[in-house]
């Protein structure tokens, strides 16, 4: 990671903990478990991947970063809904997560569930009522639509559907593709299209361009997480290594090989930057992450 990427990622991290922080209900109002449980999951821990790529496109775009803070949280706390939720023992019955015990283990498991629940609806809340927004009340609503559609039944969630529909079977490679497009993809992609619908007039095909990255970025992230379960270790992924193995779920290194999931990183990295080809200097960091996306330890 070059030295200016990893000053830009630093800087984004902080402020989006900052801007989480400050959105998240304070420990000390009730119900205080369950805004404890919420705090312990989304603060103090994580990649904050999917805000900075609404950052990182926000640049892109010359979108000040003050408007994109709660677009950032939203897609944040989407995110840890969605961990806390998988997490649980209906689902890949984990204890361990962003270096700590999962919120069920911390906590409880009906705790848990509440805190996914209420994190979700806070995602929504921000998009809608968020006084850091400045894009028009039309491409506000288009923010909460696609979000809701990244998260539903047609995008994460119905992806983690299938998911568990596929342990223990033989799937293709158009099968497995199709179920990170959904699983792991459609928040990235939310990511991405949430900072497009921040600019009021942004050119119809910059926004398709910009998709397009977000999809092949979306498809290496998975790749390299399957890469990442199969070569890593636990204490440095933060999360139980080797634990899609163990569980007979179908990964890229299963199909394709280790080699050959390498390569497939290697070539969605290559589309994601022949994707940003219209764009200058100003989608240096977007490009840099599709990078650090396939070349990550954790």
């Amino acid at each position: 990671m070059s030295s200016a990427l990893k000053d830009y990622l630093n800087a984004c991290q902080l402020r989006v903990e900052q801007a989480l922080d400050q959105r998240l209900p304070r420990e000390t109002i009730l119900p205080q478990r369950l805004h404890q449980a919420m705090r312990y999951s989304t603060l103090e821990g994580g990649k904050r991947m999917r805000p900075m790529l609404t950052y990182a496109t926000g640049k892109a775009l010359n979108i000040p970063e003050s408007a994109l803070d709660g677009p950032a949280c939203a897609v944040e706390f989407i995110h840890v809904y969605s961990l806390i939720h998988d997490d649980l023992p209906a689902m890949d019955n984990d204890d361990l997560r962003r270096g700590k015990a999962t919120c069920h283990i911390a906590f409880d498991h009906a705790t848990a569930i509440l805190a996914g629940d209420a994190l979700q609806a806070l995602a929504f809340n921000v998009l809608a009522q968020d006084p850091s927004i400045t894009a028009t009340p039309e491409n506000r609503l288009r923010m909460i639509s696609a979000l809701a559609k990244a998260s539903g039944s047609q995008g994460m969630v119905g992806g983690q559907a299938i998911d568990l529909e596929s342990v223990g079977r033989k799937i293709t490679l158009p099968e497995l593709e199709n179920m990170h497009i959904h699983k792991t993809g459609a928040l990235i992609r939310a990511s991405v299209q949430l900072a497009t619908l921040a600019k009021t007039d942004l050119e119809p095909h910059i926004a398709e361009q910009l998709d397009h990255y977000a999809k092949c970025i979306g498809l290496s992230f998975q790749v390299k997480d399957d890469i990442l379960d199969e070569e890593s270790d636990t204490a440095t992924l933060g999360k139980t290594q080797g634990k899609d193995k163990d569980n007979d779920k179908p990964t890229y290194p299963a199909l394709l090989g280790m080699a050959g999931a390498k390569q497939k990183a290697q070539e969605l990295h290559e589309q994601a930057l022949q994707s940003l080809s219209s764009l200058g200097a100003e989608a240096d960091y977007l490009r840099d992450l599709s990078l650090y996306i396939i070349q990550r330890s954790h």
